[in-house]
Formats: C-alpha cells, sequence, structure tokens
C-alpha cells in the first residue's frame, strides 16, 4: 500500500467515523424535537445529506479494501450501483440545502401535531411554539 492510498484510507475512515458521530447527534437531536413536535425543515435536509454522505463514505471505504486484482465483476457492479445511490442522495440533500439557504427558508419549521389535523404546517404561525 503507498503512502497516497493510506492518506485516502485514512481520510476515508476520519470522514466515516465523523459522519456516524454526527448521524448518532443529529438522531438525538430529533427525537427530542419529535417529542416536542416541531421540527426544523433544515435540519431535516442537513440529516438527509448527512445520512447519503454516511452511505457514500462507508461504499468508498468498501471499493477501497476491496480494490485490486481479480476484484468480481459481480462486486465492481454492485459497488458503482451503491455508489450512483450514494451519490444521487448526496446531491438530492445538496439541492434541498440550497434551496433552503437561498430562498432564506433555512428557519422554517413544521408543527407536526398539525399537520395531522389539517392545519397549519409553519410554526411561525404560532409564537412561542419553538
Amino acid at each position: 500500500m503507498s503512502n497516497l492510498e493510506l492518506v485516502v484510507s485514512l481520510a476515508y475512515s476520519i470522514s466515516f467515523i465523523c459522519a456516524l458521530l454526527l448521524m448518532a447527534a443529529l438522531f438525538l437531536y430529533f427525537r427530542g424535537r419529535f417529542r416536542v413536535r416541531v421540527v426544523s425543515l433544515f435540519m431535516l435536509a442537513a440529516f438527509f445529506f448527512l445520512g447519503a454522505y454516511t452511505v457514500k463514505m462507508a461504499v468508498a471505504f468498501w471499493i477501497r479494501l476491496t480494490c485490486g486484482p481479480g476484484t468480481d465483476a459481480v462486486v465492481s457492479t454492485l459497488q458503482s450501483e451503491a455508489w450512483a445511490v450514494a451519490q444521487t442522495g448526496t446531491t438530492l440533500g445538496l439541492v434541498i440545502l440550497t434551496v433552503l439557504m437561498y430562498s432564506k427558508r433555512q428557519d422554517l419549521f413544521v408543527v407536526l401535531s398539525e399537520i395531522r389535523k389539517g392545519g397549519t404546517t409553519d410554526a411561525d404561525a404560532h409564537p412561542g411554539s419553538e
């Protein structure tokens, strides 16, 4: 294994571990937000993006570990398809975050109990609901 391959593998490993830790922290954040029944759409989009990025890093790490001569065609196809799905999810997450940021809607909240009743879905209409 060359120095460059070692550095890239180390970077993938650190990125994957950090993404998993962030996903765990965001899971705890959302658990509390769902109890209050008010969720930030921007944070939800960030969670989606980070989830797709975590899958992408896992696939990248998987590709790095199985890379070499004699790699099975089926494994290569699975890796390519998994990479395409992860990249599509990452891109979709970035598009959603970009739209929310540039439309100045990063402070938009959804009141979950109101959705079921068919009422308003904007927490800004309910002062003090945050």
